[in-house]
């Protein structure tokens, strides 16, 4: 609940005080901007009706106060007068200090190795998340978290991994298809449908932009060996920062190239970082992927060896098994990671019995969709 309001510069900007102590300024055109009314936004939808056009530039401040806990706001010159809750402001205040260093991720992220995750890898049953409830909330706010969650009891077929993807969102189909086989084959075109083991990589580095999303179901596995494993992508940048600060300067400043040309009409290519942050040095991709990385041809003459050892010093860690969670997926299990951060990979399995599995893409934006939706409704359940 608000408890003071102060005006100040001649309307350019408010200083509010809620009652747990915590202060936040906002400008006079960022909340005119922001305004809640119904003539400014769509009761429907939430979407702005107005652009930023229709707000007068020498947009101020007339008169502000507390009214029951939340704001009350007069614009000049418009006249508007516009009320918003104590709760939203609180909620989108920007009023504060920025990372100090590049290579921050969001408070809902959380990073792990094998030592914090081996044995509490998040999954759930397909028969409990299809109810749409608290399983599937549950197995969803994993998968943002950690980047990667298990999906136990899912039906031993074919295709069986899209009605995965149907609880969240919509399947991303690629060149490969909607799904495609992750078995072993005679003269394939891709590492991915043989018995050798594939070290830990993030997909299709080589699309702009990249699925966010894989997911891998298993069929049939008779195999010795062929056990899944990933690697949080995250975790392992965090660590080459830490160690090699130069290293992670390079790797996420300086782009590598990818490609793929492996079937005939195709041939895809990207220019992205290996590790990527945002403007404002948020963590927010890693892309590694040693089949797919193209000749090097953005970095100078000057920085290449160094780029170099950054990138082989990337690798070993990738390879750590202290970064390494491992399983293995018997037929009915499927796995999906976030490919923007977590790396899989498959270890080498023999050549008797079978191993069939079967993959697909999705995005990410439809799973965070639904995770809001769905808690949004267990918060409104609940009050």
């Amino acid at each position: 609940m608000l408890t003071e309001v102060v005006v100040g510069e001649e309307g350019r900007f408010l200083t509010l005080a809620w009652a747990n102590g915590s202060t936040a300024r906002f400008h006079a055109g960022w909340l005119r901007d922001n305004a809640l009314d119904d003539k400014t936004r769509s009761s429907g939808n939430g979407q702005r009706l107005i652009t930023v056009l229709d707000i007068p530039a020498d947009t101020r401040i007339g008169e502000a106060a507390v009214a029951g806990g939340d704001l009350s706001v007069q614009f000049l010159p418009e006249g508007k007068a516009v009320r918003f809750p104590s709760g939203w402001l609180a909620l989108h205040a920007y009023d504060r200090g920025a990372p100090a260093q590049a290579g921050w991720t969001d408070g809902g992220i959380e990073r792990w190795t094998r030592a914090t995750i081996q044995h509490a890898v998040p999954r759930a049953h397909f028969a409990a998340a299809s109810a749409q409830g608290a399983a599937l909330r549950d197995w969803l706010a994993a998968v943002h978290r950690y980047g990667f969650a298990v999906m136990d009891g899912l039906p031993a077929e074919s295709g069986a991994l899209i009605s995965i993807v149907d609880l969240f969102g919509y399947v991303r189909e690629t060149n490969y298809g909607r799904w495609f086989e992750v078995r072993a084959e005679v003269n394939p075109n891709n590492l991915a449908y043989t018995n050798l083991g594939l070290q830990a990589h993030t997909d299709n580095p080589y699309r702009d932009p990249v699925p966010t999303l894989q997911i891998l179901a298993c069929i049939e596995n008779t195999v010795e060996g062929g056990e899944s494993s990933v690697v949080d992508g995250f975790a392992v940048a965090a660590a080459l920062q830490d160690e090699y600060p130069e290293g992670f300067r390079l790797l996420s400043s300086r782009a590598a190239r990818f490609e793929y040309a492996g079937s005939a009409g195709v041939r895809l290519r990207s220019k992205r970082p290996m590790i990527e942050l945002g403007p404002d040095g948020e963590l927010i991709a890693v892309r590694f992927n040693n089949r797919s990385l193209a000749p090097v041809t953005d970095v100078p003459f000057d920085d290449m060896e160094a780029y170099y050892r950054a990138y082989r010093r990337f690798a070993e860690m990738i390879e750590d098994p202290s970064f390494e969670v491992t399983f293995k997926l018997e037929p009915g299990q499927a796995f999906i990671v976030d490919n923007t951060r977590v790396l899989h990979a498959r270890k080498a399995f023999s050549g008797t019995g079978k191993r069939w599995l079967q993959g697909c893409y999705a995005d990410r934006d439809g799973l965070l969709s639904t995770l809001a939706a769905l808690q949004k409704n267990f918060k409104e359940a609940a009050e």
